[in-house]
């Protein structure tokens, strides 16, 4: 991969304008999408996708009020409250998902916030998955500064914290935690010189304008995201968010092709919604810029296409997947 951009859509810029982010949407779709491509092309092979794969080691009971999570407790549709699953069976299926050709094992837990009580045996998680020669990533809620530097001796590559969405569209989504409380989480990861692993869902009845100040949040931060998880609302009947308009399809894939020219060495990941994409639309990601995915049958607790399927389209488009543990090294500089 080349360690320098070659034009200036390549250059890495943390002043972004809103007005900008919203010229970028506003471009004819073939004009966007050949500017993305060939971003991405000169950072990444286009033809390799990263594989990741996302356990919860900790379901239900979450104190936030997320409008769109089924995990909250604050919501008809609330999971079932779970407690920590024991270090023997995480391994187990971080073996099972090495086997089956991911190179990130990632491990989410429905807390606000993670307590000192828990850190060593999330701290013991990672090492063992490390061990195992996965990257290791988690999602914890918000961390301390003591915390993450833990965590980074521990063996952890990635922490995951999205900011979800704009800063003023935030209040219509969450009330129990500030988007400065996740930009503070993020800080503390960075100093700990964690990789950053941040991005937010759409087609949660947001604008434009949202969109393009989520994604504005993200680019103008001190350093882009190593990662860059884009995420498709998925309606859970219980939770406010059921029932708001579906986002158009096209939409979708102008969200990634703009993440990629703002943030042109981050991987930028289809997370969440895949299971209601077409094979179509989800090519049509790729071509944008897309190239991480999450695999397995769960994200947490909605449903994700299986891995047969996924290896059947990645067949019929030429795509590899990338199985060494390198994904995010020569993004560092971002």
């Amino acid at each position: 991969m080349p360690e320098k951009l070659s034009n200036s859509d390549q250059i890495l810029r943390h002043d972004w304008q809103n007005e900008e982010v919203e010229a970028l949407y506003a471009l004819p779709f073939s004009d966007l999408m050949y500017r993305a491509q060939t971003v991405h092309r000169a950072n990444f092979d286009p033809n390799e996708v990263q594989v990741s794969t996302l356990l919860s080691i900790k379901t239900g009971g979450c104190a936030e009020d997320c409008g769109y999570c089924p995990q909250s407790a604050h919501h008809e549709s609330a999971v079932k409250a779970e407690p920590l699953m024991p270090l023997d069976k995480v391994l187990e299926n971080a073996t099972k998902a090495k086997d089956s050709g991911a190179s990130r094992f990632c491990m989410g837990a429905a807390w606000r916030n993670l307590k000192d009580r828990d850190l060593e045996r999330v701290a013991a998680m990672v090492t063992g998955v490390k061990d195992l020669g996965l990257e290791t990533c988690v999602t914890l809620g918000m961390l301390e500064e003591h915390q993450a530097k833990r965590l980074k001796d521990a063996g952890l590559d990635y922490y995951n914290h999205n900011l979800d969405t704009s800063p003023e569209y935030y209040g219509d989504i969450i009330s129990t935690r500030t988007y400065q409380d996740r930009l503070d989480t993020l800080a503390h990861v960075r100093d700990a010189d964690i990789n950053v692993c941040s991005g937010g869902i759409v087609g949660m009845g947001e604008s434009l304008t949202d969109r393009s100040g989520l994604l504005r949040s993200l680019a103008n931060m001190p350093n882009h995201p190593q990662s860059v998880p884009i995420n498709l609302l998925v309606q859970v009947e219980g939770t406010p968010m059921d029932g708001v308009d579906a986002m158009d399809p096209l939409m979708f894939v102008r969200t990634i092709a703009v993440a990629r020219i703002m943030m042109p060495l981050s991987y930028v990941r289809l997370s969440a919604g895949r299971e209601h994409m077409s094979d179509e639309l989800q090519a049509m990601c790729f071509l944008a810029g897309a190239n991480s995915i999450f695999y397995g049958e769960k994200l947490l607790t909605t449903d994700n296409p299986d891995t047969a399927h996924d290896q059947q389209l990645f067949e019929r488009l030429g795509i590899n997947t990338q199985t060494d543990t390198k994904a995010g090294e020569h993004a560092s500089a971002a």
